[in-house]
């Protein structure tokens, strides 16, 4: 049997753990300021179509904000490492290797692939029930192609499996090669000048010409 590998990324984390006990902020534009209300560290969907930039000044971004009565909160860090917590303990009823990646994102891992997507909508209504977030899963025979999965099913139903070869093929031709675990944006323009531009073109490229962009650690 072959593993399988699920990555579970919590939408908008900040934002989702300020809405979770603030009910009163789902649906209007959020974002969440870091130490000393610097930056914008998380942002809500509302936010993001109003063309608030990750990482933007809170200074530069005060005009939006106040012309759209965007809801802006200091970060609660305290908060946000509880929830986190109480997000990984439900994951680990779920699998038997749990993978903390980062504060919203963990892998999980599985012995096989059979009933997983079922799995994987169980296990997104089982965190949205104990912890009030939403959470965005992709499934996939490795952890990168899990990651980009994951990426996908927010624009969806939540969930998206790459298991399927066309699937998995289509996804990879409509992703920009910069979208890849581990490809920085100089990385994506050496590829660029090799006509690499998409994951689909990455995966087909032959392990030399990858050499010749990106040197011997491209591979």
């Amino acid at each position: 049997m072959t593993a399988a590998f699920a990555l579970v990324d919590c939408n908008n984390f900040f934002v989702s753990c300020e809405r979770a006990f603030r009910p009163e902020l789902e649906g209007r534009p959020v974002i969440v300021l870091s130490n000393n209300d610097g930056c914008v560290i998380s942002r809500s969907e509302e936010a993001k179509v109003l063309g608030i930039p990750m990482g933007a000044p809170f200074f530069e971004v005060r005009p939006i904000v106040a012309e759209h009565k965007v809801v802006s909160i200091s970060a609660n860090h305290e908060l946000y490492v509880d929830l986190s917590r109480r997000v990984c303990a439900v994951l680990g009823r779920h699998a038997p290797v749990v993978e903390n990646y980062s504060i919203d994102e963990s892998f999980l891992t599985f012995p096989e692939s059979r009933d997983l997507e079922a799995r994987a909508h169980a296990l997104r209504a089982e965190v949205r029930l104990w912890t009030g977030l939403p959470v965005s899963i992709g499934l996939a025979p490795t952890k990168a192609l899990a990651k980009l999965g994951s990426d996908k099913a927010k624009k969806g139903s939540g969930v998206m499996s790459l298991f399927d070869a066309g699937a998995r093929e289509a996804l990879l031709d409509e992703t920009p090669v910069v979208h890849l675990w581990g490809i920085a944006k100089r990385s994506a323009l050496r590829l660029a000048a090799h006509r690499i531009l998409t994951a689909g073109d990455f995966t087909r490229a032959r392990d030399a010409l990858i050499r010749s962009a990106l040197g011997i650690g491209g591979l």
